[in-house]
């Protein structure tokens, strides 16, 4: 059988379409109608103008310093979240500071931040900015965290690398505080293969980023420059994909919503493995399916899941690891972590792909539940996937919950 990976691209016929115009026309530098475009066509869904650049560390990093982020300055930035959300503000000589997750949607807690911000003032110590994460598709609890940095002036910078389609309160992630990046990675909802957009609520930010991107060349024929610029522009050619695939946004949300909540609905017999919370003040792509495993309860470990599905050449993956348990970040302050460090011993990433088949996706379903009886009937994993597959044809009609209960009373006793 094909490996089933974690997160596939999931591409469509009208991708292709604009990367012929661009090789028809040869535009296949950093500029061109796609660009043009495609930037157009984003800030049109969000609602914000937006700068299509190389990656979603780029429009990070543009952003941060957009925020007058430098040397000796502080960030807050959530301490549950992958390493790019941190990794910028070193970029700029600055510090992060590190805030724990709310046990009820794993974002920022508002709470916690509010504290923070009160105690670095305090000390005198003003952050520059706060970055809220919005992880695995889910917008953190934005109004708190925003009332919390309006009292205390501090801009916030949404991280939506991994939200795009998700909503707070009925407004699109990115649209909420002052500055927000997008990813359009590989393995991302949307992709432009590599890739990733700044969007602002103001366009004299859009358009210095725009020029930052661009090595900061000044008006003129001559190439000259009086700021530091980067080589952070998206090419024509990428852009042509990300067209096409904006155009799809809407279906791929739903398709990696119905992947995750047939999980949730397979393993709803099963004791101690639960889909991520979903919020509700708001729209939960379920970019990834993530589910939290308790051992004692469930009667395998989050590791054995892991080590179970790679034998069976099914990529998954423990959700990411704290900031301060990073040796790279271990060192910086922090409010908790307790919250953050129990999410990442039991917190487990499904294969998500919006063009998951549902055989594949069966796979993972018998493998996971195969190992819980494993475990409760002190038989070996071997014996119950053979009985499971001998129970085909019984658990297609049935549908897997059902089938897995009648399987478990009827064929797995010893």
């Amino acid at each position: 059988m094909a490996r089933v990976h974690l997160s596939v691209p999931h591409m469509g016929a009208t991708e292709m379409k604009y990367v012929a115009e661009a090789f028809g026309s040869n535009w296949l530098s950093t500029v061109g109608p796609n660009i043009d475009a495609f930037e157009r066509e984003f800030a049109e869904r969000l609602g914000r103008p937006a700068v299509a650049l190389s990656s979603g560390t780029a429009a990070m990093h543009l952003a941060l310093r957009l925020l007058g982020v430098g040397p000796g300055d502080e960030v807050l930035v959530s301490d549950f979240t992958f390493v790019a959300s941190v990794n910028p503000i070193r970029y700029l000589g600055a510090t992060p500071v590190f805030v724990d997750s709310d046990p009820a949607t794993w974002m920022m807690s508002p709470p916690l931040l509010a504290e923070a911000l009160a105690d670095r003032v305090r000390r005198g110590r003003r952050p520059r900015a706060v970055v809220a994460v919005h992880l695995y598709g889910q917008c953190a609890d934005m109004d708190p965290i925003l009332d919390a940095c309006r009292r205390r002036e501090v801009p916030v910078l949404e991280d939506a690398a991994e939200a795009l389609g998700s909503t707070y309160k009925g407004r699109p992630a990115g649209t909420l505080g002052a500055l927000a990046a997008f990813s359009f990675n590989g393995n991302k909802i949307i992709t432009t293969t590599g890739g990733g957009m700044l969007a602002a609520a103001r366009r004299d930010l859009v358009d210095k980023a725009r020029f930052w991107s661009t090595q900061a060349r000044d008006p003129g024929v001559a190439y000259q420059h009086t700021e530091l610029g980067y080589n952070y522009r998206m090419s024509n050619v990428l852009a042509g994909i990300g067209r096409g695939q904006l155009q799809v946004l809407a279906q791929r949300v739903c398709q990696r919503r119905a992947v995750a909540f047939r999980y949730r609905e397979a393993f709803a017999d099963l004791p101690g493995i639960s889909l991520m919370p979903q919020a509700p003040y708001g729209l939960h792509t379920n970019w990834l399916s993530c589910f939290l495993v308790d051992p004692a309860a469930f009667g395998a470990s989050r590791d054995d899941i892991l080590r179970e599905l790679e034998a069976r050449d099914i990529e998954a993956r423990p959700v990411w690891k704290p900031m301060h348990l990073q040796p790279l970040y271990a060192h910086c302050d922090r409010y908790g972590g307790e919250v953050a460090a129990r999410l990442f011993e039991r917190g487990l990433c499904l294969p998500s792909s919006s063009n998951l088949a549902p055989a594949d996706q069966d796979r993972v379903i018998e493998i996971i539940r195969r190992l819980h009886h494993a475990s409760r009937l002190g038989v070996s994993t071997e014996f119950a996937l053979n009985r499971f597959a001998e129970a085909k044809e019984v658990i297609r009609p049935l549908g897997p919950a059902r089938a897995a209960a009648r399987l478990t009373a009827a064929r797995l006793r010893r």
